[in-house]
């Protein structure tokens, strides 16, 4: 959803999982960093960049997203101390759901809470609802204005839960109860956002029924999108790695290059 809301489409947000090397979407036309999938790393590019970009006296604020997991990282602790020592401006936003696929929080920290961990590092922190869209917005907009008005990093700990087990490959009923689940279902940020919209009387019927028909025709967009079959080019493994590639990378890709014009030539046959 964050990448959505930079504008990237959703086949090129999927890329990376459909094998896609280089991320899926362009980093540099969405300012938008390539997906992570090291826990934390990104919080020290994200820090690393704001202080560039401070240096180069432009306004730019860097928002940085990870989980209560990631916070259990050295590199989270680094990515805190760099940017508060340098007056980076960036805002750490953690998505703190509860567990780090089966770890609970009260076996990664004995903190009150994750917020306390950027006061340790004299940086502005602070604790919201994740599941009321409202008062993400509120808060995330004071804490972009506080950075960009130079008064440093903020740290922001959203929380919510995670309803659904990490991946396909985990059984979450192994270290959690369902009634856990339950209680947390009627919190579902939708479901409240929805029934805030209706009161408002700023949907009604025919929006939500014109809602889903939109949403509906891009599902089976992305999904015919997803199926197609895409072009791969194994020589891109030694193309990218450096400016004036070393002997040894023009080497492996002679070999590489060999054994495909081979196989081609056995298929021509």
């Amino acid at each position: 959803m964050a990448l959505a809301t930079r504008g990237i489409p959703a086949a090129e947000i999927l890329g990376m999982l459909a094998g896609d090397w280089h991320c899926g979407y362009d980093p540099v036309a969405h300012r938008t960093a390539p997906q992570c999938t090291p826990l934390a790393t990104q919080l020290l590019h994200a820090a690393g960049l704001a202080y560039a970009e401070q240096r180069r006296g432009r306004e730019t604020v860097v928002l940085a997203l990870c989980g209560d997991g990631a916070t259990s990282e050295g590199d989270f602790h680094e990515a805190l101390n760099f940017a508060a020592v340098f007056h980076a401006p960036v805002v750490f936003l953690v998505q703190n759901n509860g567990f780090a696929i089966s770890v609970p929080l009260a076996r990664q920290t004995v903190a009150p809470s994750l917020a306390h961990k950027g006061v340790g590092y004299g940086i502005g922190s602070e604790q919201v609802d994740g599941n009321d869209p409202v008062a993400m917005m509120g808060i995330l907009d004071e804490a972009v204005h506080f950075a960009r008005e130079g008064n440093g990093p903020v740290l922001v700990e959203a929380h919510t839960y995670r309803l659904d087990s990490h991946t396909n490959a985990d059984d979450a009923s192994r270290y959690r109860d369902s009634a856990e689940v339950e209680d947390w279902l009627a919190r579902d940020p939708i479901a409240r956002l929805r029934t805030y919209l209706r009161r408002e009387n700023r949907i009604d019927d025919d929006f939500e029924a014109q809602l889903n028909a939109e949403a509906e025709t891009q599902a089976a967009a992305l999904r015919a999108e997803m199926n197609i079959e895409r072009a791969t080019d194994p020589t891109e493994l030694f193309r990218y790695v450096f400016a004036e590639p070393t002997p040894q990378l023009r080497e492996q890709l002679a070999d590489v290059e060999a054994e495909l014009a081979a196989e081609s030539e056995e298929i021509d046959r």
